[in-house]
């Protein structure tokens, strides 16, 4: 029996989990993956978000491991480069973002997780949700050894899962969603590169875009979104080559930037590959009613509550930063969350979670498809390098209207309680 049960250790899963155990909430943390992981992900963490890694317990191990300051931004489009400054933080003990492998990030939080006191089922994947005199049976599967079968008895649910995993209520929907014009990302890591220090680029092409990050111990993260039809065609001109093989060869024929950065480099591992990513607003989230019992609400946070197109890489913040608004809400209010009128609470607490949420976040998405819609449109994207060429500062602004530099003001009431956590 647990006060939260949330489901994804992903940076807004263990965030969350972290953040409601200090406020002294009974959490379980179910995964479905072991970890170390790979993950695709671009892996770049914003400055707005090294006082919360900080707060959360981790920021020294991530200081110490993190990849170098990014401070430059670029556009690469065929063979055209337009450059300029990333914006400095607010914070100016942390004015630069840096990147971690989504390998080591995520240990270290579901780490901090454990020894806040959370109970982390891992391997497991969530089987059924349902509603159960105001609260949530969970029913959960080890997928190592016998696969037991338990079931968690939970006062409220956090979904932090990908938007390509969904709960099992919504998948049977989403199946019946898909369309040309879905986008598929991928990922592959390099060593050797010659990616010029500190600069973060973002890629455009024809049917995608992505962007290029040097991570922990060098290794150079290749990331990127290609559309479902885009790809198809691709394939079939490459007469049946692996998905990843042909992403690459686009990526090295339509930006000149990447082909000059992978010479000489060395792909370390496969290339990963996911999707459909699902860009936009997923806040609503309910539990439906059984045999009588009253539907639940679902608290979202992470991709499972919204997500911006990833050309901006602000996946791994807005993760955090909605993990840090829930528990500003709900966190201090336990006893109404879980008392009698819970499922009351809860949709209240829903309602205030999701005016929040939106007002925080949404500029980050508008921007991200506003940017995003144009760099893999033939007809649109020369436009764009032609305009950012003329000028070039709208890269650094661009940069700071996607929440780059100032995160969103919940936060703040946690910061400075990374170091007490840390004495702790």
């Amino acid at each position: 029996r647990f006060d939260a049960v949330v489901i994804g250790a992903g940076p807004a899963g263990s965030a969350t989990a972290i953040l409601l155990a200090r406020a002294g909430w009974s959490v379980a943390l179910v995964e479905r993956q072991r970890f170390p992981r790979r993950k695709v992900c671009g892996e770049c963490v914003a400055a707005s978000n090294l006082p919360l890694l900080e707060a959360l317990g981790i920021g020294d191990a991530f200081a110490g491991a993190a990849g170098p300051a990014l401070t430059r931004v670029a556009l690469w489009r065929g063979e055209d480069t337009v450059e300029a400054d990333l914006p400095r933080a607010h914070d100016t003990a942390h004015p630069w973002g840096r990147a971690l492998g989504r390998e080591r990030l995520d240990t270290m939080l579901v780490e901090a997780a454990r020894a806040a006191g959370v109970d982390v089922r891992q391997p497991c994947a969530v089987q059924r949700i349902e509603p159960t005199g105001g609260r949530h049976a969970v029913s959960v599967e080890h997928l190592g050894g016998t696969r037991e079968t338990v079931t968690l008895d939970a006062g409220i649910v956090v979904a932090a899962h990908g938007s390509w995993e969904p709960l099992p209520v919504e998948r049977d929907a989403l199946r019946g969603a898909r369309g040309p014009a879905d986008l598929f990302a991928f990922k592959a890591n390099f060593s050797g590169t010659s990616m010029p220090d500190g600069v973060l680029p973002v890629l455009s092409f024809d049917g995608g875009y992505g962007g290029m990050v040097v991570a922990d111990d060098g290794i150079a993260t290749l990331a990127c979104c290609v559309r479902e039809d885009r790809l198809a065609a691709a394939r079939d001109a490459q007469r049946g080559e692996r998905a990843g093989e042909t992403v690459e060869a686009m990526l090295r024929s339509q930006c000149r930037g990447v082909e000059r950065a992978l010479a000489g480099a060395a792909r370390q591992g496969a290339w990963l590959a996911t999707g459909p990513i699902r860009p936009g607003v997923r806040l609503a989230g309910v539990v439906p009613a059984r045999g009588g019992a009253a539907a639940m609400p679902v608290f979202r946070v992470g991709n499972a509550a919204g997500e911006a197109h990833p050309i901006v890489g602000e996946g791994i913040s807005m993760a955090l930063q909605s993990a840090f608004v829930l528990a500003s809400v709900i966190g201090s209010d336990r006893a109404s969350m879980l008392g009698a009128d819970a499922a009351q609470a809860q949709r209240r607490a829903l309602t205030r979670y999701e005016a929040l949420w939106r007002k925080r976040f949404a500029t980050r998405l508008r921007v991200a498809a506003a940017f995003a819609h144009t760099a893999m449109r033939p007809a649109l994207a020369p436009v764009l390098v032609a305009v950012l060429r003329a000028f070039p500062a709208l890269l650094t602004h661009g940069a700071a209207w996607s929440g780059k530099t100032r995160a969103a003001p919940e936060t703040q009431r946690w910061l400075g309680s990374g170091a007490s956590a840390r004495r702790a």
